[in-house]
Formats: structure tokens, C-alpha cells, sequence
């Protein structure tokens, strides 16, 4: 389910607001499609190079540390990882961040999908007179565009459904995992339970049948439980020993929603406090979440209120601090297992996608009409209008997750966030652009944006080959940002000069 969900259907669900737009421009009485076809090409360009461009030098900034050395290689183990020493010419040249193999492939991904583009330019260079003509003229091109479009398109969702069955997406799904515990929206149990049964290889619906409690956990299902507990656990050691004791392990499964009593925790320690020290290290305690797991697989998850820093710091030190509380989790699904919570959540997820990807359609449609009425009563060609107001409704998920990602300041993360933005980038190439394919051949309109198609391939182009390096200084992220108004000037340079 993870590898369908972050490899097709999100890659998906975040073209389909451009895509929208696309289709809808195009669409109605022929003699006015064509003219408001410029509202999609405005959206599909603006969409592409803010993508590019804007998000892209946040993100630098956002995640930017230190390059230290000759070598320029970024701090991504030191501390502090970003030092306040120097002026202006040290924040552009001496910080940055490291650029990994995904994000280099990403590049090239990136720039091998806008052969589409070449498919349907190339003809519309040599083709001249009024658009009924240069349709025609244009038409079995078209239809190459659209089949070479659709091939390029199940490619990708394929690579990327590949990719997060081999786990290089992971660290988006244990970002979730994580902060849907600190919201208190889902148990331990019910967050994990599923994983740990699908990477065992059982499906068996019971808790424990599907592998004995005693039996080791897998190197797989150790790794992501340290990735989605070890903040957790830094937080609740109190004296910062590297160990918890009984009290500690207590009120932290209660906090993240478990139902655990003296006798359960004394039995963990039983098993994994070796030393008989009274508490655990962190190796001790992924094991023995690991069996408290396994073992309410078969059992109802009660769900207690989060215990917020105020009761643990009372617990503890006897300190008291007024921390935001967390939210509860819901109750109505609290007292079920994890299974039937899991089932709950995946139910009201895809609720939530339907309703949204339903809601985007429905607007889509006025939106066009909507700026181009903006662009009449301004005086500008609708392209100008949509190439600025289109991205801000359509992508700010991609900027806002990309910002989120790169403030993390770690090499994964960053390439994560930079990975995001080329993918969105390759959906617009393929599936956005395959709608304006299936226009132009099915309904007889023009491809006559020779202009916007140099902007759109130049800006892929020139960011697809800066990201063959190592590391992006502050300085690049500058000039990359700078692209978004410069791409502006250059299609207006363009026509000026006679460009279609």
C-alpha cells in the first residue's frame, strides 16, 4: 500500500489541480478555446519554473550548513551545522547543501521527459498561416507527443512506485509515522503493527500468529523503529543518560496511546535490563517496543489522553512547564485494534482525497474564466495572468512540503525536498503535457507557444545540469530563484521579437 500511495497516487493527486486547469482551458466552443488555451500553457509554464526556481532557492536556504574544506563538503555532522560567523560573502559562498545520487537522477529524469516538448515545437517552428491551418498541419504530431507523453508517464509512476517499495522513500513515511504519534492521532501499536506484518511476510489478521513473540526482529523493522523513536526517546530520558527507567518507559507508552501497566513494564525489564541496572539503552528499549508491538496485535489498543511535558515533568523532576498539549486521538476508533484502526484511517484518507481531488475539478473551470477576466480588465495576455496566479492555487503543497523537509537541515532530508520538486516537475512534462497532446489532436487546436517552450525547456535544462554537482551554495540558490522573473522577461523578449 506504501508504494502505491507514495509512488502513483500522490505523484498524481498533485498534478491533477494543473492538469485541471489544462483540460478546462481547452475545453467549450472552439472558435474561443484556442484563446483561452494560453490560461493552461500560462499555468503548465508558471507551474514548472516557480517549481524550479522559487521553492527550490528557499529550500537551499532553509536546509543550507556550512561547507567546510577545501572541498567544500557540507556540515552535516558538526555542531552547530550552520555557524554564525562571517558576513554576506560567507552565507553565499561558504554555505549550501550536499546534492545526492536522487536528486542528480532526478535531474536527468527531469530533462529526458521534456522530449515531448521537441515533438511538437520542432513541426510548429515551420508551420505558419491561421491556426485552423497550423492545427492540421500539427495533428499527427500531436498524437506522437501524447503516446510518447503517456509511455513516459507510466515510466515514472513505475521508477517511482519502485522507489518506495526499496525504501528510498522511506523517510517520508517515517515523518508521518512520527507526527501523527506526537498528534496523538494514532497508537504505537496502530502505526506500526501493519508495517511489521508486511515486512515478517505474514498477513494473517491475528496479533500474535503471524510470527512468535519471542522471536528477533528483523535488521528492517529495528532500522525504522530507531527512525521513528529515537526523538521520542531523547526527549523522555530526562537526565540525558542514554537510558530509561521504569517510570520513563511508562509514561512515554502512555503518552504515544498505549495501555500499559506495571506488571507489562516490569516484564519488558525482565527481559531486556540485562544488568539489572533499572533501566535500558536505546537498542534495549526498540526491542522491547518491538515485542509490546507484536504482543497488542491480538489485544484492543486503549487510547489514554497524551500525557503532556507538564505531567511528565511533574513525574520526574517535579518541575512544571506550559507546553501546547497534544491532540488526543480520536475517539471513537481509540478502544479498537490496530487493524481496524489502520483500516479507519485508510478509509477517511482516501475520503479526504476524493472529496479534495473532486473539490479541484469543480473550481478548475472558473478559475479559468476567472483569469482571464483578470487579464481583459488588466490588459494582459492571459498567459502573464496564469503563469503568476496558477501555481500559487496549484502547488503550494509541493513549496510547503519542501520547505518542511529542507528546515530538518540533514542530507536526506534536503534530497527528499529537492526530489519532490523535480518529480513535479516530471508530472507536468507527462501527464499535464499530455493533456495539451490529447487537445490539440482530438479538438483541432494550435500549438502556438514556440516562446513559452523555450522558457519551460531552458529552465529544466539549466537546473537539470546544476544539480550534476556535489553541493549548491546559497550563491546558486540566489540566481536559480532569480530564473522565475527572468523566464517572465524572456518569453516577453521573445514575442517582441516575433516568436509565436
Amino acid at each position: 500500500m506504501a508504494g502505491l500511495v507514495g509512488g502513483v497516487v500522490l505523484p498524481l493527486l498533485g498534478a491533477v489541480p494543473d492538469g485541471a486547469i489544462m483540460l478546462f482551458s481547452g475545453l467549450g466552443d472552439i472558435s474561443q478555446a484556442q484563446e483561452s488555451l494560453s490560461v493552461g500553457v500560462g499555468a503548465l509554464a508558471g507551474s514548472t519554473i516557480m517549481l524550479l526556481t522559487v521553492p527550490w532557492g528557499l529550500s537551499v536556504f532553509a536546509g543550507r550548513v556550512d561547507l567546510v574544506g577545501e572541498s567544500k563538503v557540507p556540515n552535516y555532522t558538526g555542531k552547530p551545522k550552520l555557524s554564525a560567523k562571517g558576513g554576506l560573502l560567507h552565507t553565499l559562498s561558504g554555505t549550501g547543501i550536499g546534492l545526492s545520487k536522487e536528486v542528480s537522477h532526478g535531474g536527468l529524469l527531469m530533462m529526458v521527459t521534456t522530449l515531448p516538448y521537441f515533438i511538437i515545437q520542432g513541426p510548429a517552428c515551420f508551420l505558419h498561416g491561421p491556426s485552423e491551418v497550423v492545427a492540421e498541419g500539427e495533428k499527427m504530431y500531436a498524437l506522437a507527443g501524447l503516446v510518447v507523453c503517456l509511455v513516459f508517464f507510466v515510466v515514472y509512476l513505475a521508477i517511482q512506485m519502485k522507489i518506495s517499495k526499496d525504501g528510498t522513500d522511506k523517510l517520508k513515511r517515517v515523518a508521518i509515522v512520527k507526527k501523527s504519534l506526537e498528534q496523538g492521532k494514532v497508537s504505537l501499536s496502530g502505526a506500526m503493527d501493519q508495517v511489521i506484518k508486511n515486512s515478517e511476510g505474514a498477513a494473517t489478521t491475528g496479533g500474535v500468529g503471524y510470527q512468535a513473540i519471542s522471536s528477533e526482529p528483523s535488521p528492517e523493522i529495528i532500522a525504522t523503529l530507531k527512525d521513528v523513536l529515537r526523538d521520542a526517546f531523547k526527549r523522555y530520558d530526562d537526565n540525558g543518560n542514554g537510558t530509561l527507567d521504569k517510570k520513563e518507559v511508562k509514561i512515554f507508552f502512555h503518552d504515544l496511546n498505549e495501555n500499559i501497566g506495571d506488571k507489562e513494564v516490569d516484564a519488558l525489564f525482565d527481559r531486556y535490563d540485562k544488568d539489572n541496572s533499572g533501566s535500558i539503552c536505546f537498542d534495549e528499549f526498540i526491542r522491547a517496543c518491538y515485542d509490546h508491538i507484536k504482543q497488542s496485535g491480538s489485544e484492543r489498543a486503549v487510547s489514554r489522553p497524551a500525557v503532556a511535558d507538564i505531567e511528565k515533568a511533574k513525574s520526574l523532576d517535579g518541575d512544571e512547564e506550559d507546553d501546547e498539549e497534544e491532540e488526543e486521538m480520536p475517539e471513537d476508533i481509540c478502544d479498537l485494534p490496530p487493524d481496524v484502526q489502520q483500516q479507519i484511517i485508510k478509509k477517511r484518507a482516501f475520503t479526504m482525497l476524493f472529496i479534495g481531488t473532486a473539490l479541484v475539478v469543480i473550481f478548475s473551470d472558473p478559475m479559468v474564466d476567472v483569469m482571464q477576466q483578470i487579464a481583459e480588465r488588466a490588459n494582459l495576455p492571459p498567459f502573464y495572468v496564469s503563469f503568476i496566479l496558477a501555481p500559487l492555487a496549484s502547488n503550494a503543497s509541493e513549496v510547503l512540503a519542501s520547505q518542511y523537509y529542507a528546515k530538518k537541515k540533514t542530507s536526506k532530508t534536503i534530497s527528499v525536498a529537492l526530489s519532490a520538486l523535480e518529480g513535479a516537475a516530471s508530472m507536468n512534462n507527462t501527464f499535464c503535457l499530455s493533456i495539451f497532446m490529447g487537445l490539440i489532436y482530438f479538438r483541432g487546436l494550435a500549438w502556438q507557444y514556440t516562446a513559452e517552450t523555450i522558457a519551460i525547456i531552458a529552465v529544466q535544462i539549466i537546473l537539470g545540469l546544476m544539480v550534476q554537482s556535489k553541493t549548491m551554495t546559497a550563491m546558486k540558490a540566489c540566481f536559480i530563484i532569480s530564473i522565475f522573473p527572468l523566464s517572465i522577461l524572456l518569453v516577453a523578449g521573445l514575442e517582441a521579437i516575433g516568436f509565436d
